[in-house]
């Protein structure tokens, strides 16, 4: 993953927009820096894959420089930069699983899972009391692409239902049914686990 960096002290995402509309690769490298780490964490709980999860952002980043010009400056840039990097995470998931089907994850991506994972508790007593939490992060793998990211906007990055419905461009209607069934879901997988 790359990271680009400045000199010039942190520019407002206003700034940096500007900047980079100029031609100014400083407005980028203002961005990345402040938007990679939760871009990466985002894109890495939908993906369950920290190499998919950085390529997914430098794509997102990528994008970004080459559609900055049609960016309306009128709207914050946050919101619609985490939607690019969901809609990637979802996308590059599902062609991933098509692809190989999950195994699980090795002693390696666990460490790397608990350095990209969020230090707040999350909403869900079970999740937030497992004593297991590779049993909590085999459950989510269970889940589709689209379920585990209303599941990490909603507790992971504390968006109301209204704010996910905007990001992934669904109804709030859809945005509670995937909710209740991924949280259904994830309850069912995590009483099998402690069954066993």
């Amino acid at each position: 993953m790359w990271v680009l960096t400045h000199r010039e002290g942190a520019l407002d995402d206003q700034k940096a927009i500007k900047r980079l509309k100029r031609g100014d690769i400083n407005g980028l490298s203002a961005l990345v820096e402040r938007y990679q780490v939760r871009a990466i964490r985002t894109a890495y709980l939908i993906t369950q894959d920290a190499a998919l999860a950085e390529d997914v952002v430098q794509e997102a980043f990528v994008n970004v420089y080459h559609s900055i010009h049609s960016f309306d400056t009128r709207r914050p840039f946050a919101p619609w930069f985490i939607r690019a990097v969901v809609n990637r995470a979802i996308k590059a998931s599902q062609r991933q699983r098509a692809a190989v089907p999950l195994d699980g994850l090795d002693d390696d991506d666990l460490d790397y899972a608990d350095y990209l994972t969020d230090p707040e508790p999350g909403p869900d007593s079970r999740v937030e009391n497992a004593e297991d939490e590779e049993a909590v992060w085999e459950a989510l793998g269970t889940l589709s692409a689209g379920r585990r990211a209303v599941i990490v906007l909603r507790f992971y990055l504390e968006m109301s239902e209204a704010e996910i419905a905007e990001q992934l461009n669904i109804p709030v209607g859809t945005v509670k049914s995937r909710l209740h069934s991924a949280k259904h879901q994830l309850r069912e997988r995590l009483v099998q686990q402690e069954e066993v």
